[in-house]
């Protein structure tokens, strides 16, 4: 894999020449600049391709938390985020904008060194997803999952269902009692999966048809679990429930 390009923006010239050092004695990072100004760094990463962005929150012009939420409009192919910050309280709104790590200053090497390996994980687990794209969609496999800091694979045959809280989805399983919490959207989980083997029946649930044991005009069963089906998506369902009755 070709090393990670990088970029570190501080608006403290102490910090921005340690984080700077820092990526260019990491073998698999490549620093492409440093900037004070995230607005600078902004210009930057629209004009090049840049992986990594290590970014301090408390800065003047545009705080690293207004910068993440930029880049994270960009979509699919936006570099990530590991904010190095000398304050704690940020941590919630860090995990809020998907960013990938959360350095409290002052931070040694070796700190640093486990919030790269974690990106390098992470960018290797997207590159192959994206290259195994097309065959994971035809056969209908996988589901490339957040969660915490890593990138999960889970299988859709061991998806019961997914119910949607206010800021997360648990992902209830097969094979673990314990569901599996992302911080993403039922909606944009309904995007990813196949039509095919999933369907949305409640504002809050997504169920995996193979794992219907039972159903009703109001209602399916998979394991002990009820699950309601909501008047926005009864059309839907009835169509499904003909193929029952």
């Amino acid at each position: 894999m070709n090393p990670l390009n990088c970029i570190a923006v501080d608006d403290e010239p102490l910090a921005l020449g340690l984080v700077a050092a820092f990526i260019e004695k990491t073998p698999f990072l490549q620093l492409a600049g440093k900037f004070s100004s995230a607005v600078e760094a902004l210009d930057v990463i629209h004009q090049q391709q840049v992986d990594i962005v290590f970014l301090d929150i408390q800065m003047p012009d545009l705080t690293g938390i207004e910068l993440a939420r930029v880049i994270e409009k960009a979509g699919p192919g936006a570099p990530r985020i590991i904010f190095t910050t000398a304050f704690n309280q940020y941590a919630l709104d860090g995990f809020r904008v998907d960013a990938l790590d959360y350095l409290l200053k002052p931070f040694n090497y070796e700190e640093f060194l486990r919030a790269a390996s974690k990106a390098k994980t992470y960018v290797e687990l997207v590159r192959k997803a994206a290259q195994t794209a097309a065959p994971i969609e035809t056969k209908d496999e996988y589901l490339f999952l957040k969660v915490e800091y890593q990138l999960v694979r889970i299988a859709y045959d061991d998806i019961l269902y997914m119910e949607g809280l206010k800021d997360y989805v648990k992902v209830h399983l097969k094979s673990d009692t314990k569901p599996v919490l992302s911080l993403t959207s039922l909606k944009a989980l309904e995007e990813k999966l196949p039509v095919s083997r999933f369907m949305r029946i409640h504002r809050s649930f997504i169920v995996n048809l193979d794992q219907i044991g039972a159903v009703t005009r109001n209602s399916i069963q998979i394991g002990n679990t009820t699950i309601p089906v909501s008047d926005q998506y009864k059309e839907i369902f009835s169509q499904f429930l003909s193929k029952w009755m």
